[in-house]
């Protein structure tokens, strides 16, 4: 279970069930005040003398629009993490498939631009001078370092790491779509 910290107005502006009920109906979307009315058929004073609350706490996040005279209402990141505590993980997952994928095509982009290198030496294009040269028996060799395939066999296991953390990640979301508070 996800340890979440709480302060004090946070659990105040908790305390109430009409409260948690506008949490719930603002997950995911961005709504008015009539909008909110409608869906837990309560008075606006009341909803507005709520939202203000959750505002005050950090739970609600209120979006004016200059020139716009409704305004609208979302949860921030505390409020959303209150209804789904496993959001972190997520996210923490995510971030982890998107980093192993950059690995990954970088390693095959080096080993692709190491193997092009290799056939241009070998029609002579390039001389062996530049490139990084390893002595073999007192004979320098580029190929040792060229065709090293250990370049490809990292960027296959980043791949194959991407796409399970990406599979994670995402069944981890939506299990974590339903509510918990």
């Amino acid at each position: 279970m996800t340890k979440l910290i709480l302060d004090l107005n946070s659990f105040k502006a908790l305390a109430s069930e009409t409260r948690l009920d506008i949490l719930r109906s603002l997950d995911g979307k961005k709504m008015s005040l009539n909008d909110i009315s409608k869906k837990t058929s309560m008075n606006k004073t009341t909803i507005h003398e709520h939202l203000t609350k959750l505002n005050a706490a950090g739970l609600v996040k209120r979006k004016e629009r200059q020139g716009h005279k409704w305004v609208y209402y979302n949860l921030t990141w505390k409020g959303s993490s209150l209804l789904h505590p496993e959001n972190t993980k997520v996210v923490v997952l995510f971030a982890a498939s998107i980093i192993t994928l950059i690995s990954g095509m970088a390693g095959l982009v080096n080993y692709v631009t190491q193997q092009l290198t290799l056939r241009q030496l070998e029609k002579g294009v390039y001389s062996t001078a530049p490139l990084n040269e390893t002595l073999d028996n007192g004979r320098i060799t580029t190929e040792a370092i060229i065709q090293n395939p250990l370049l490809l066999y990292v960027a296959i296991i980043c791949m194959i790491l991407f796409i399970i953390l990406l599979t994670v990640s995402v069944w981890r979301y939506r299990i974590n779509k339903t509510q918990k508070l």
